[in-house]
Formats: C-alpha cells, structure tokens, sequence
C-alpha cells in the first residue's frame, strides 16, 4: 500500500524541499532557499518521512545529513525534478510552433558518421518536430529505450537488443589508425593479430569497438597493449598524432579528423571489421506519429 499513500501524499514542493535541505544542509537555510516558513518546512518533512515509514535525515546539532533511505530518495527526486523542468520547457516550445519532439539515442559511430546530414535533412523536411539526441554507448542505447527514456536509437549491429525491434540502418569500416611514417602505414589491408605487438591508443571502455577489439585479442590468446582510454574519436586521432599508440576507429571518422592530421588509415581485413549499425525501438507499432516520421526517414537511407 506505500506506493498509493505516496501517490496521494508526494508532491513536488516537498521534494524540492527535501533536496534544498540535503543541498543547503539545515532546515532554516532550505526553508529560506524555498521561501517557506520553517514550521511549514518541518512539518512537509515530517509528513514525507511518515508517508515514507522511514527516516530520511539524521538530525544533528550542526546541521543534517541523509540516511541510506535519504541517499535513495535524493536519486529519484532529483530526477522527478529534472523531468517536470524539462516537461515544462518543452510544453512551453509548442506555443512557438514546435509540434512535436522525438528522443533518441546513439552510439558515437552513428552521430560522428551519418545523424548530422540525416538529421538536418529531417529538420528541413519537417522543421516544427525538435530531436533530442544524446550519445551513449550501445549497451546504453538498449537499455534507455528499453527503460523509455527515448523512442529510437541506434547502436552496434552486433548488440545484444534484449528483445527490442531492429532494423539495419547503415554500414560502416573500422580501419586502424597510425602515424604515417609507423612501420605497418604501407599495407594495403591489416590483419588485427599484426597490430597486438603495437600500443593502442583505445576508446572508452563501454564503446562497441574497445570490447570488439578485446575479445578479439583474446581470441587471439594475446593482451591488448593498451596505452591510454579517450572519449571520441578526435581525441584519439590526437594521441596517435603524439606517438601515443594506434587506435581502431571508423573509416568516416578517419576522413572527419584524422587525415587532415596526416595520419594513414589502413583497412581491417577481420570479418568483424565490416559493422552494421541498427535502428532499435520497442515496438513500431507503437511510435508516436513524428518518432515514425523519422524512424521512416532513417530506414530509408538504408
């Protein structure tokens, strides 16, 4: 029965107060912060931690600070918050002609390679939807749509979707980066098992490409000599400029950053060198009518 006393008991001023308190860390300051009168404070937290049946604070005579139960609730209220916020400013955008929004997902490979031109296409075609894009891995890319954070994403081909509907959305080429004068740059084609004896300047550790390059270097009973992480892929052109190892990245995003540092780029010959990326969503059916507007845009770049 807690979640129906919460639903008749939890309102948004009280979690703004809660935070203020943790925030400020006294009663008298947070209550100031929300312009409400002290009493009043005291009593909303009194009334939440009995709606709750546990403490939230520990009361000292400096100040107060969360329980473990408090920690909990900080997590979610700050996000309930942050979603009102962004509920309101969004709302607020249909009374300049904005008609619709559509969240979306995507690995970086996606947004360096083809989302710029695809989704400039699509604000042309249809300038009153807005697109909320946001970047994260693959692995992050199921499990926000899975959990409903966006309507669409775009990930590795060779992703784990967890019961999500896919469809191919383009192709891409990893390629290996390195300096021009290092002592593979004159190859045609590379063998990834040639590269091991080399340091490796890697992406991220949740990237689809660092754990493909990993699992293929235990395949090939060997360790990764990996030097250093980076975040994208400019970063990494930058560190093989540096003599800080070579690194595996899209052909694309070589031609984007890396070629105007003369650096070469020599072509993966490893079946899994030839990547698919994909389009995910829960169900097509049930894509509100401007998320379908560009999931049908996307497919069809296919």
């Amino acid at each position: 029965m807690l979640h129906k006393s919460l639903i008749r008991r939890l309102d948004l001023i009280t979690l703004q107060l809660f935070v203020a308190v943790h925030e400020e860390g006294t009663l008298t300051r947070a209550a100031a912060r929300e312009m409400i009168a002290v009493s009043a404070a005291s009593k909303r937290l009194m009334e939440l931690e009995q709606a709750l049946g546990i403490s939230l604070f520990v009361r000292k005579a400096n100040g107060m600070t969360l329980t473990a139960a408090g920690e909990t609730l900080l997590h979610h209220a700050r996000q309930m918050l942050f979603n009102v916020e962004k509920m309101g400013l969004e709302l607020g955008e249909h009374s300049h002609g904005v008609r619709g929004y559509v969240r979306m997902l995507a690995n970086l490979s996606a947004i360096i390679q083809f989302l710029p031109e695809d989704l400039r296409d699509f604000s042309a075609r249809h300038p009153q939807v807005k697109t909320d894009l946001e970047e994260r891995p693959s692995s992050g890319v199921i499990q926000g749509v899975l959990d409903g954070v966006a309507d669409l994403g775009i990930c590795s081909g060779d992703s784990d979707v967890k019961g999500l509907h896919s469809v191919f959305y383009r192709q891409d080429k990893l390629v290996v980066l390195m300096p021009a004068d290092h002592p593979l740059a004159s190859r045609s084609t590379l063998a990834f098992v040639d590269t091991l004896d080399c340091d490796y300047v890697g992406l991220h550790a949740a990237s689809s490409i660092n754990m493909r390059t990993h699992a293929a270097a235990r395949q090939a009973d060997k360790v990764l000599r990996l030097r250093i992480h980076v975040p994208g892929f400019d970063a990494m052109c930058r560190m093989v400029q540096a003599n800080m190892g070579i690194g595996i990245l899209p052909h694309r995003a070589y031609e984007l950053f890396g070629w105007a540092l003369g650096l070469r780029a020599v072509p993966l010959a490893d079946d899994w060198s030839d990547r698919a990326l994909i389009l995910v969503m829960r169900e097509e059916a049930a894509l509100s009518p401007v998320s379908r507007l560009l999931f049908e845009q996307l497919r069809g770049t296919a």
